[in-house]
């Protein structure tokens, strides 16, 4: 059982001063979102009260009556001697960065995972109506269905980045597949360099493997100074590999053009920094055409590239891939082996047809988001005129930056409001972001518009007076 300091305790909770009501009533809700979200493991030791409450600024009467309050809703365990550790109460409740089943009348925007489009139950019709020619065979593919991974390879081929089935490996989803490259690719307490803010999931799988994080500020539209940052940080650091999304970086939405791909690919040389680079949203450009892939701007053997059909099909469909050099394809898939013999057939299946008619399914969704977007932009506009929100020109979601740092009481105000959203310091480290929230626009129009309204009277319950409205407002 992992015990958490108070001192970095306090740094995950940072300031209650947004919360309202009782300080012990604050430090519980500060604390049951921590374990929600993922930031504060499930089975955790908490520190003792006589310890966090003097790291906090807080009596020892107001840790134990939080600690009391946690115990009483099942978000914590106690035993005489043993101290105090976190838990997950009954119910449809799941910690960690990981969409599950919300309540009845929630609704989920800390998540940004689209509905299946129409395409997707013809598709699986299709490969049942396949699957007998392969049932005479023992099932087991392990570097995924032979006519998948061709798809795949010319899939990149499009896009500007020649590929041979060679060097595809099907995976079960992104994050199976960037498991495996930092099994293979790093060793424990080497440097990486990452985006900062970053993806959740990823950077508790950097984390998992005992990988030092060199965090690297980026912003939307200021890709120059991206580069010229994620470049330095390699060089400085030495770093062997640096985790990057160049396609609507999650959470910023920063989208490199194909200039400043090749600049970062030179620096990324230089420096002898492999890229593995994160294509979750390469295919959901929404205004003007995507450039080309990072790797093809890097030396053969300089990058590996981890794709998937979640966000640009639906999360259900558990196919990713990876695209990497033959010799390298054939060191992952021996350590995709050691986490599973092979995929499941029939969603392979389902997505080589998915992928023949990929064009038809983006031609509809891209319309879908741009006018989802449209409707965040202008509802965030009308309701919080003081939020500031860079609109990006791809992917699923926008990052706003709040008038002042209440990310987290914003969290628990929404949740009251029947709203899950995602607190920005999960993007982060300790509770960096607090002034900013990621929302996504995956939800149809008119159920966005609803849910600004319930997060504006959630806003005015955390800071019922709105500062002035920025000079620029981007739509």
């Amino acid at each position: 059982m992992d015990a958490v300091g108070a001192a970095r305790l306090a740094g995950l909770v940072g300031d209650l001063g947004a919360e309202r009501g009782p300080r012990y009533a604050a430090l519980a809700a500060r604390l049951r979102l921590l374990v929600a979200d993922g930031r504060l493991p499930v089975g955790a030791r908490l520190p003792a009260e006589r310890e966090l409450a003097p790291a906090l600024g807080l009596s020892r009467d107001t840790v134990t009556s939080a600690y009391r309050r946690l115990r009483d809703d099942g978000w914590a365990l106690a035993r005489q001697g043993a101290g105090t550790w976190t838990a997950l109460p009954a119910g449809p409740v799941r910690a960690g960065w990981v969409p599950g089943p919300v309540g009845e009348g929630v609704l989920d925007l800390a998540h940004a995972a689209p509905a299946a489009p129409p395409q997707v139950p013809a598709a699986y019709a299709a490969a049942l109506d396949e699957l007998p020619r392969l049932l005479p065979g023992h099932g087991y593919h392990p570097g995924g269905l032979p006519g998948l991974r061709a798809r795949i390879a010319e899939r990149y081929a499009r896009r500007g980045l020649p590929t041979t089935p060679e060097q595809v490996l099907v995976t079960s989803g992104a994050l199976h597949g960037l498991s495996a490259c930092l099994d293979v690719l790093l060793r424990r307490g080497q440097r990486v360099v990452v985006e900062d803010p970053g993806y959740p999931n990823a950077l508790d799988a950097l984390a998992a493997g005992g990988a030092r994080p060199a965090r690297v500020p980026v912003a939307l539209g200021d890709g120059d100074g991206a580069v010229a940052a994620l470049s330095a940080a390699a060089r400085a650091t030495g770093a062997p590999l640096a985790y990057l999304v160049p396609d609507a970086q999650n959470p910023t939405g920063l989208t490199l053009d194909a200039a400043q791909r090749r600049r970062l690919a030179a620096g990324l040389q230089g420096a002898g920094t492999l890229a593995l680079v994160d294509e979750t949203f390469a295919e959901l450009a929404l205004d003007g055409e995507p450039p080309p892939p990072l790797a093809a701007a890097l030396a053969p053997g300089r990058s590996v590239s981890v794709g998937t059909l979640s966000k640009a099909v639906w999360g259900g469909l558990r196919v990713g891939w990876l695209r990497a050099d033959p010799p390298l394809v054939h060191r992952l898939a021996a350590a995709l082996a050691r986490r599973e013999l092979s995929g499941p057939v029939v969603e392979q299946l389902a997505a080589c047809h998915l992928l023949d008619g990929l064009d038809a399914v983006l031609a509809e969704r891209r319309p879908a988001l741009r006018a989802s977007r449209a409707a965040l932009v202008a509802a965030l506009g009308e309701h919080l005129p003081s939020w500031e929100v860079p609109v990006p020109s791809g992917g699923l979601f926008l990052w706003c930056r709040l008038p002042a740092p209440t990310s987290s009481a914003l969290v628990a105000a929404a949740a009251r409001r029947g709203l899950h959203l995602a607190a920005g310091p999960r993007f982060g480290a300790g509770h960096a972001f607090e002034d900013r929230l990621r929302l996504p626009y995956t939800h149809p129009a008119p159920v966005l518009r609803r849910a600004v309204a319930d997060l504006a009277a959630a806003a005015a319950d955390v800071a019922p007076q709105d500062g002035p409205a920025p000079a620029a407002y981007v739509v």
